[in-house]
């Protein structure tokens, strides 16, 4: 087995000048390259785990596909789509990349996603979250694996304005992620006879949220959005427990929570907060039994991020195994045509807009009192089916879905 970390600095990365590459051909290694954030304020839920999330599932494959082995290539795309796409140029002209998975922030993956349709390669989109990759941007070489951000906006606030919960705040980071995700909240509530009194952008890496909280505080809203990813999460609940919003009688509803972000936070501070998610270590026994292997490997549970990347990468090499080629659309065809089948995914399909239609889940973070161990932190309240989950076929403007009616 061949496996090679690449990591890349902004002062390393080039943008080639070399002729566009060829597809690749059914010689030498198969090339997986993981892009995510190994560095920022996303590497506590995403970092090293996603590229050894890769690196399993090659492992659990056997390490070659047709006779060739699988290299799995990293690098850090430092939460900017300019190195993003960047070090992508690269990895098609110079190293023959074939897939590209991860990404984790929606700016990166916007940028990967008009790269790998224009060389016709692989985007495995698993913890990028905008809808506009299934949506305005949706393209042939492009599957959303995980969550996304009508998801998000949707579960969630659904159940809440059922019980009455009817005004809102929403504090969102001020990037493609955050804007996609409170524009998708504000839909959902209005349109179900809710109201948002307020809307606050933050940049990526606050550390105060202290004047974004006391506007919250002071809008009157029954329940306050917290709607941005890693760090910024902790950070926003932390304080928020400062300002007692919670025991003011509030709901903190958050919009993404990933486990990494729970465990940071512990459940005396995190308690009883709900969100939406797609993935839960524990969430049955062979997830668990998966988990405790990532776990041995990285001394920490694996987030949905982790989890959809093996997903993902299994996926392509089952798919590139029965199509008896690693030829991108030979490939991609065989992908949408086979179940995908892992240890939380049970016969999921790819639909025309090519969004992998998975169940979602509701969970609240679990009290000190009912905790068994230090990552036991959810509990599962709800199943969604994944019609509901996401955006329906009827509201798309995929000019794939468009073309076919």
């Amino acid at each position: 087995m061949i496996w090679r970390l690449v990591l890349s600095a902004a002062a390393g990365v080039v943008l080639s000048c070399g002729p566009v590459a060829a597809q690749v051909a059914d010689t030498g290694p198969v090339k997986v390259g993981v892009l995510t954030d190994l560095s920022g304020y996303l590497s506590s839920a995403l970092g090293p785990g996603t590229v050894d999330a890769a690196r399993m599932a090659a492992e659990d494959f056997g390490g070659k596909l047709l006779g060739r082995p699988i290299e799995i290539i990293s690098a850090d795309h430092q939460n900017k789509p300019d190195i993003g796409g960047t070090i992508a140029r690269r990895w098609i002209d110079q190293e023959n990349v074939q897939v590209f998975t991860g990404m984790g922030n929606s700016s990166v993956a916007l940028a990967v996603h008009s790269l790998v349709r224009e060389k016709n390669r692989i985007g495995l989109y698993v913890s990028a979250a905008t809808t506009l990759l299934t949506g305005k941007e949706c393209s042939p070489n492009g599957i959303h694996w995980g969550h996304d951000t009508f998801m998000f906006g949707n579960a969630v606030p659904n159940g809440l304005l059922k019980a009455g919960v009817d005004t809102w705040y929403l504090l969102a980071a001020d990037y493609a992620f955050g804007r996609s995700m409170a524009d998708e909240m504000k839909k959902v509530i209005e349109a179900r006879g809710g109201k948002v009194v307020g809307t606050s952008y933050h940049p990526q890496g606050t550390a105060d949220f202290s004047s974004f909280l006391l506007s919250a505080q002071a809008s009157g809203a029954k329940a306050i959005a917290i709607l941005n990813a890693g760090n910024d999460t902790v950070n926003a609940i932390k304080q928020s427990r400062e300002f007692a919003i919670t025991e003011g009688g509030k709901r903190l509803v958050v919009g993404m929570l990933l486990v990494s972000d729970a465990f940071a936070l512990g459940t005396k501070a995190a308690q009883g907060i709900e969100f939406s998610t797609v993935f839960y270590w524990d969430m049955n026994p062979e997830a668990s039994v998966w988990s405790r292997r990532f776990f041995e490997r990285n001394k920490s549970m694996p987030t949905e991020a982790h989890a959809g990347v093996y997903s993902a990468v299994s996926h392509y090499l089952k798919s590139a195994q029965s199509a008896k080629t690693t030829e991108t659309n030979a490939v991609l065809a065989k992908m949408r045509e086979m179940p995908v089948n892992d240890f939380y995914s049970k016969n999921l399909k790819v639909r025309e807009d090519n969004r992998l239609m998975r169940p979602a889940y509701i969970a609240q973070i679990k009290t000190p009192q009912t905790q068994r161990e230090p990552w036991d932190l959810y509990n599962i309240t709800t199943t969604i089916a994944p019609d509901d989950a996401f955006r329906s076929l009827a509201e798309s403007d995929c000019s794939m879905v468009l073309k076919k009616n």
